[in-house]
């Protein structure tokens, strides 16, 4: 596996001759792969200007100090304060200094091989050129490039600027990581595109190493159920285990205490706060999970056949897949992941256990922003994730399975809490016949939106050896399942869907759920889907158009 290859006083660039490394001066760029006679002149390109003012912006915080003191004292600054400022003002101008100095000496560029320079020659690369006194410059094969990120702060995003970090399947400690800060916005997606070119399929066949742990995913660790249900989950053990050894919590004076203050304090101030500190204990345990569970995670190709997951913290975990079991994968969007950007990956394959071990030893990716899941998906199956179309792209299902996850809405969730409340009210407070029709204002709007998006999110379609399959609101699954691997289909239909004329299509398969459904497929249309995903498991129950059914035949 290759990493970026830092050029200088003791870098030799990759097909140099001997002795041709540059010394650590400003001559290093003479050794650079890109003056390669295989290698066509591509100019150089800078940072844009704005950079300066990113840097510049830094100084607001000792100024702004300065402001807010002279405000709170009238105008009158001690001399103190006046030490303070000026050793921040001090300490913020060599930073900006620094930075300045680091834009006017950085440049980039992306280098082509010249036509006809053989095949087994030179490779495009990626080339940042750094340093004032000791010039470095860094070159990664483009081919080698998995993650392209785009960050921007507040005072990017005011400038129309953002930080651009390429990276290799190996960087994500960041330490082979190339930067650059900071490019106009549409600049850097297009950089990002270039970049992104090459990452095809056969660099990620030919890639041991698929991916690595990278902190920056830390950020997605809320956007999970542990948010909000790890803190009930952790009280509701607390309970039982105080409960189990004799004692009550709700006669502990400090709980009495606090339930007393929050009934009698104003509950539209109470309320949200202690909705934002159940938010706040959410987030840290997911994050703390995140870490424990996720720690030196590595998802590589130990050989030809065998893929393996290693990760933990605390608890260490080493699951090995052989290729052959490897049935698919499933990228799974939940919906608050899904609105941060996020996915997840789980391996379909057999040998994991039970369902419930299978979901604990599935895992080949953490939650991660989706075009990284995209890729892994894409490096376990060895080939372009086929579930990366978007919805529109897969087959549709037709609108009558709208109308039934709206009515379904509707029934098990907006009318009974309606009339639960409206019956209260009625019978205690008018105070709850105003909650009803709220109730039933909010939750029907809610309702027809989840309805509406979990319509959008049906599909289903095949891609070349694969069946791909599509659906959900709460979690959004898009499963890859080898069409060899089926093994039987199950029909499934109740009264309300003959009626609609819809069924519900499931492929067994040995491994990972056992089972995998398509659901809310035209009835007419689900044997074709069937018969053509997997060949011959279907014959003896099919009569095409023109044929009679044979004696005994079975029809679907």
């Amino acid at each position: 596996m290759s990493t970026p290859q830092e050029h200088g006083a003791a870098g030799v660039p990759p097909g140099a001759p001997a002795g041709s490394g540059p010394a650590a001066s400003s001559h290093a760029s003479s050794g650079a792969p890109s003056d390669d006679a295989s290698f066509e002149a591509t100019p150089w390109r800078r940072l844009d200007p704005r950079t300066l003012l990113v840097h510049c912006g830094w100084m607001a915080a000792p100024f702004g100090s300065l402001a807010l003191t002279a405000l709170a004292t009238g105008g009158r600054i001690s001399v103190e304060a006046w030490i303070t400022l000026a050793a921040l003002t001090a300490s913020f101008a060599v930073l900006t200094t620094l930075g300045l100095i680091r834009w006017a000496r950085t440049d980039f560029r992306i280098t082509m091989p010249r036509p006809g320079s053989g095949p087994g020659g030179a490779s495009p690369t990626f080339d940042v050129r750094s340093g004032l006194l000791t010039r470095r410059l860094r070159s990664v094969p483009l081919h080698r490039i998995r993650t392209v990120d785009l960050t921007a702060t507040p005072i990017h995003r005011v400038l129309g600027v953002t930080v651009l970090r390429a990276g290799t399947a190996g960087s994500g400690d960041g330490s082979s990581e190339l930067s650059l800060e900071a490019l106009a916005v549409p600049e850097a997606e297009r950089l990002r595109a270039e970049l992104l070119a090459y990452a095809d399929a056969e660099a990620v066949a030919n890639d041991p190493v698929v991916a690595r742990i990278s902190w920056r995913w830390l950020r997605y660790a809320p956007l999970t159920f542990w948010v909000i249900g790890g803190v009930f989950v952790v009280a509701g053990g607390a309970y039982r285990a105080l409960d189990g050894i004799g004692i009550e919590p709700w006669k502990i004076g400090l709980v009495q205490q606090a339930f007393t203050e929050f009934g009698t304090s104003a509950l539209w101030l109470t309320i949200p706060a202690a909705l934002l500190a159940i938010l706040a204990l959410g987030s840290v345990g997911a994050v703390v999970l995140y870490v424990e569970n996720w720690w030196s995670y590595c998802l590589e190709w130990t050989d030809s056949r065998t893929l393996r997951v290693r990760r933990g913290l605390l608890t260490t975990r080493a699951v090995t897949i052989e290729r052959a079991r490897l049935r698919g994968v499933v990228l799974r969007e939940p919906l608050l992941l899904r609105a941060g950007g996020g996915a997840l990956v789980r391996a379909v394959a057999g040998g994991l256990g039970n369902r419930e071990e299978n979901r604990k030893r599935s895992g080949l990716l953490p939650p991660a922003p989706r075009a990284e899941a995209l890729r892994v998906a894409g490096g376990a199956l060895r080939s372009p994730f086929p579930g990366s179309a978007a919805p529109a792209e897969l087959t549709p299902h037709p609108r009558v399975a709208l109308r039934r996850r709206r009515v379904r809405g509707l029934l098990f969730v907006v009318l009974p809490g309606t009339a639960v409340l409206a019956g209260l009210g009625a019978a205690f407070t008018p105070v709850l016949l105003h909650c009803a029709w709220i109730y039933a204002l909010v939750t029907t709007a809610l309702t027809l939106w989840l309805a509406r998006d979990a319509y959008r999110n049906l599909g289903h379609g095949l891609d070349g050896p694969y069946l791909v399959a599509r659906s959900g609101t709460f979690s959004r699954d898009t499963v890859a399942l080898q069409r060899e691997a089926i093994a039987a289909w199950t029909f499934s239909t109740s009264p309300f869907t003959r009626r609609a004329g819809l069924v519900t299509l499931t492929a067994a398969v040995a491994a990972g759920e056992d089972g995998y459904r398509i659901p809310d497929l035209p009835a007419a249309d689900a044997p074709a889907l069937a018969s053509t995903a997997a060949p011959g498991i279907l014959d003896e129950f099919l009569v095409y158009p023109g044929a009679e059914p044979l004696p005994g035949q079975r029809l679907p």
